[in-house]
């Protein structure tokens, strides 16, 4: 039987080696977690316990929000509601230096506040934004950099499905609390980016937009306003108990699918490629989960979380353990898609977070934000992939001018993590905790 430390190093090692050699994240997952999980249990019982931890690892309610979420997400993008959204975002952000990156940067998080999804706001806005910005003299790779960086604000503000797996993950964190308490962290990684881009702006010489009519800006609000609705109704709906995240997910969906109808932007082809892009996207987070599952029993087991977290706590600050979590996460979105880090890092942290006396909450959004700067970066960041591939560029060339961002969004990262007000005020104030 190996020891704690000797299972890490096993677990870890089998598994970031098949990663090297390409094989999917999640059978990754269940061969590492099965062939560690040997050393403690004889073959027939590790095998039966695995099948019975995957699909008890979905046996959830709560998990039908991901794919509804998926869905809604994906028919707001072939529907027509992306360019309303971002024809109010120009409106907000026009009188600013470099007037179309505030608007890429605003433009992201009121669609990711409706589809709740990093890779889908990239794909859609930075698809209308970034042959604007060429048009008007912005550096390509500039731009590109502006649509990755901002992006991930979509999975902090609500709906967000990286918290709705947190809230599983962590044993039933309130999913109502967490949706409110992404509001202000988000906004803020909006205005860490938006700082960069004013100064940039500024040095290069980048204008505003044009003055608009009382009766252009009339028209952009009113054609903005019901997908804000929907923000009101499932957000607001899924706060005050009226539904839960599930159902709330489900009215997205009904919702965003009545609006395209009465926009007529979207053919029955581009319904059903909606429908078969949620499916794959939805079974592949799924089947990631159900893999996830075997791990975490194999951590367990193995004593993996406390060996941990005793080396963790060995430096009795919680100052400097919030800072060791950090950069733990940020390494590890490094190398990991947020999904999966989620659902293998929360029961490491958790314990950690409760020792220190941080609420769970509150570890949930710095998770989550940690993530999601790293989804910005090489060498397997999402965001920066589809980014890079709707403005026609190479990695290499987005990486010099996303730095800047990084290191903005990192400031406001440690800002969240050191200042708990930040994530927990608004689910304070409305009751949820």
């Amino acid at each position: 039987m190996l020891d704690p430390a000797g299972a890490a190093i096993v677990l870890f090692v089998l598994f970031f080696g098949l990663l090297a050699l390409g094989t999917p994240i999640s059978i990754a997952i269940g061969v590492s977690s099965v062939v560690t999980g040997f050393a403690y249990l004889p073959s027939s019982v590790i095998s039966f316990v695995s099948a019975q931890k995957m699909f008890s690892g979905i046996d959830s309610f709560t998990l039908l929000a991901i794919p509804f979420f998926v869905l809604a997400g994906n028919i707001m993008n072939k529907g027509g509601i992306a360019i309303r959204l971002i024809n109010l975002a120009k409106l907000l952000g026009g009188r600013m230096p470099g007037a179309l990156a505030h608007t890429n940067v605003l433009a992201n998080m009121l669609f990711g506040s409706i589809s709740g999804s990093s890779i889908a706001a990239a794909a859609a806005v930075g698809g209308v934004m970034g042959p604007l910005q060429r048009k008007e003299g912005y550096d390509p790779a500039f731009s590109a950099a502006v649509n990755i960086a901002s992006a991930p604000t979509g999975i902090l503000i609500p709906p967000s499905g990286p918290l709705i797996l947190f809230s599983l993950v962590s044993g039933g964190t309130s999913i109502s609390a967490l949706f409110l308490g992404g509001y202000l962290p988000g906004i803020l990684m909006g205005l860490s980016v938006m700082m960069v881009i004013t100064f940039f702006a500024v040095r290069r010489g980048y204008r505003t937009e044009g003055s608009v009519s009382w009766s252009e800006v009339l028209q952009v609000i009113w054609q903005a306003l019901p997908p804000l609705l929907m923000i009101i109704l499932v957000i607001g709906g899924i706060a005050i108990g009226a539904f839960t995240a599930t159902e709330g997910a489900a009215v997205a969906v009904l919702y965003s699918f009545v609006l395209s109808l009465m926009y007529r932007m979207a053919s029955l082809q581009e319904y059903l490629e909606a429908l078969k892009s949620s499916a794959v996207t939805s079974c592949s987070i799924l089947f990631l989960i159900a893999a996830s599952g075997i791990m975490s029993y194999v951590m367990t087991i193995a004593g993996i979380p406390n060996v941990i977290a005793e080396a963790i706590l060995t430096f009795d600050n919680p100052i400097v353990i919030l800072l060791v979590m950090n950069i733990c996460l940020l390494i590890i979105g490094f190398f990991m898609d947020l999904t999966p880090a989620v659902l293998i890092f929360t029961p490491i942290f958790l314990p950690i977070a409760t020792e220190i006396g941080i609420h769970p909450v509150h570890l949930g959004i710095i998770m989550i934000f940690n993530l999601g700067v790293g989804s910005m970066t090489p060498p397997v960041g999402s965001v920066l992939f589809v980014g890079c591939a709707v403005a026609n560029l190479r990695i290499d060339q987005v990486v010099r001018p996303i730095l800047p961002f990084f290191f903005a969004t990192s400031a406001a990262l440690l800002l969240t993590t050191y200042v708990p007000w930040i994530t927990l005020a608004l689910p304070r104030f409305l009751g949820l905790m």
